[in-house]
């Protein structure tokens, strides 16, 4: 298949996650859709975008940024600069896209405002939205029993517990997503949750009023692209179905129609880098995966080029996303243009 965008824009996908695994699949959906929403986590509270959280009281900046970054269309000296970190000083460990955004926030009337407008200032394909501009926090609740506030904690307080997640959940409890991210859901042709980190990036959005009924509702190919490795401080021992399954938990049963996951193998001296960090790739279990009544398609998505750390090539997970587009989906004519239905 040769996908290229379409004169008409190609198919309305809706991605919702947070994170690097967010930003590296837009960079690669952005060549073949113009018709992109991102929607990103608010609950980032650690590195750069919380000491700004915690200085100035505005939402994280961080994983808006990364995916603005993917999806912008400048001059590479310009995304030099948004990924730009300051070394020392009282900046260090700050990055300039963090503070380009957080200097929008104090001129505009509103988060959400400076969003739209860096947007603008970038010439994103598609749009970054904030799931919310409420000020949130993420809270983990373990099998043992105990829980710990706030994301950045979850990593180490977990490797202390030595037990697994049971549930997260935000405080304040259920806060509103902001209205575009609802109309952007409802408008969709194909919903991506993922990649990403399971409790930290993906499951927060899920959290947030209104998302999970829209998915639930929604007419899109719904679709969970599935993590390449398991995570440290967070997913250690999971399969591909424990992924599905606490998605799931998380929203509603029948929220996700297929999920598309990886099937190279990863060599042997990157397994060896994750040894330390008791991570090892994901055990794909088809039949507990079909179980769940979601479709499984596994396709070779990892970038052969990365020796250090196990990543989804953005043109591969871009191109096969779009390939189970076209098979699922028929291209018809409706009272909005062009749209991809799915074949049910």
């Amino acid at each position: 298949m040769n996908w290229r965008i379409p004169s008409d824009g190609g198919p309305h996908i809706v991605t919702i996650g947070g994170g690097t695994g967010l930003s590296t699949m837009l960079r690669g959906l952005k060549y073949y859709s113009r018709n992109l929403t991102a929607v990103v986590t608010m609950a980032d509270d650690g590195g750069g975008s919380g000491v700004l959280r915690q200085d100035l009281g505005m939402p994280p900046p961080g994983d808006l940024r990364n995916c603005l970054q993917a999806l912008a269309n400048v001059e590479p000296i310009m995304e030099e600069l948004l990924a730009y970190r300051f070394p020392e000083g009282a900046l260090a460990g700050q990055s300039f896209g963090n503070l380009f955004l957080a200097a929008l926030d104090g001129i505009s009337g509103s988060f959400e405002e400076a969003v739209a407008r860096m947007n603008q200032i970038l010439a994103v394909t598609g749009r970054v939205l904030p799931v919310t501009d409420n000020n949130v926090n993420l809270i983990a609740e373990f099998e043992n029993g105990t829980s710990v506030r706030g994301e950045s904690q979850i990593y180490a307080f977990k490797k202390q517990q030595h037990c697994r997640i049971s549930r997260v959940r935000l405080e304040p409890e259920r806060p509103n997503a902001l209205p575009p991210v609802i109309e952007a859901i409802g408008q969709a042709d194909v919903i991506i949750l993922g990649p990403g980190s399971l409790y930290t990036s993906v499951i927060p959005n899920l959290l947030v009023s209104g998302v999970v009924e829209a998915i639930a509702r929604s007419q899109a190919l719904r679709i969970y692209i599935g993590n390449i490795m398991t995570q440290e401080g967070e997913t250690e021992g999971y399969t591909l179905s424990e992924h599905i399954r606490a998605l799931l938990d998380h929203g509603v049963p029948g929220m996700i129609d297929l999920c598309l996951a990886n099937s190279a193998d990863i060599p042997e001296d990157v397994r060896v880098r994750y040894r330390p960090e008791n991570a090892q790739p994901i055990l794909v279990d088809g039949s507990a995966v079909r179980a769940l009544g979601v479709e499984l398609i596994c396709e070779p998505l990892s970038d052969e080029t990365r020796r250090y750390k196990a990543r989804h090539d953005p043109q591969k997970l871009a191109r096969a996303i779009l390939s189970v587009v076209e098979d699922r989906c028929v291209r018809t004519w409706t009272d909005q243009g062009v749209r991809y239905v799915r074949e049910h």
